[in-house]
């Protein structure tokens, strides 16, 4: 089961629990950033009632981005080994991906306001002004206004990483962009999925129906606990509205490859779902 943000043929929207057999929206909730104001437990009361009711057809659903309101999506960097080293090889700079990784304060970087996130079957944006842009397919969670996990969705933290490879300074402009974040449509409530720690994260990339590229980790190899990312995430910051964190990638391209306008990219993480969207140039 899902739960969905939607648009229906005659105009009306909400949230509902979704799965195979149709939807059942949530009596009372049109937005994420309203139900995420709630407590877990109530969150979760409501989600399960929508679940045990009757089911309609889906035909012409429209999915929507799941990030409405004051919620925000952040990221969390370097906190796969294969990140960290990719990370070095890219900047040339071991002293600061090294570190980061090691210490206990982890990367922790904003990514989008809700009004700028897409979704499934959406354009993301590759920046004129980068010489390379890649993919980073990352499980993210969703949190509400207490800091207690909500859900997880998957993620493409775009990133124009020869931007950022330059100088770690420059992170904001290689991260922050228009068409940067995509995010799932469907979140998987957290307490239906079994071991959180152990799912696998593919990545395809399609260029003229021709795989480019392909890659594959597991959550297994991410270094910091989900608890401790979202604790962090929290220090002298108000969510009101709640909050989306990418928990990082594990899976980076070699440095000769980049998105090319026209690719398709398709990322799924087992029991939580998949995601696929096109890229396209953007404005400089």
């Amino acid at each position: 089961m899902h739960l969905i943000k939607y648009r229906a043929p005659d105009g009306t929207s909400g949230l509902a629990a979704s799965d195979e057999d149709g939807f059942t929206p949530l009596p009372g909730h049109r937005d994420l950033s309203v139900l995420l104001r709630e407590p877990l437990e109530r969150i979760r009361a409501a989600v399960e009632e929508a679940a045990a009711g009757p089911r309609r057809a889906d035909d012409g659903l429209r999915l929507l981005p799941p990030a409405d309101g004051r919620t925000e999506v952040w990221g969390a960097g370097v906190t796969y080994e294969r990140s960290r080293s990719a990370r070095v090889e890219e900047s040339g700079k071991d002293d600061v991906y090294s570190t980061v990784y090691q210490a206990e304060r982890p990367e922790l970087f904003f990514k989008s306001a809700a009004w700028r996130v897409l979704t499934d079957g959406d354009t993301a944006g590759l920046r004129a002004d980068a010489r390379s842009t890649v993919p980073e397919p990352e499980l993210a969670l969703v949190v509400n206004r207490f800091g207690e996990i909500v859900a997880a969705v998957g993620c493409d933290d775009m990133t124009a990483r020869s931007i950022e490879g330059e100088n770690p300074l420059y992170l904001p402009q290689a991260k922050i962009y228009t068409g940067s974040c995509v995010l799932g449509a469907r979140l998987r409530p957290w307490w239906e999925i079994a071991d959180p720690s152990a799912l696998g994260v593919t990545l395809s990339v399609l260029r003229g129906g021709a795989e480019v590229f392909s890659g594959r980790t597991s959550t297994g190899q991410l270094r910091r606990p989900y608890a401790e990312l979202v604790s962090w995430l929290g220090r002298a910051e108000d969510f009101p509205d709640g909050a989306v964190l990418a928990t990082g990638t594990g899976i980076v391209p070699d440095l000769d490859f980049s998105l090319e306008s026209g690719d398709t990219v398709r990322i799924a993480i087992d029991e939580v779902g998949s995601l696929e969207h096109t890229v396209a140039r953007g404005r400089a």
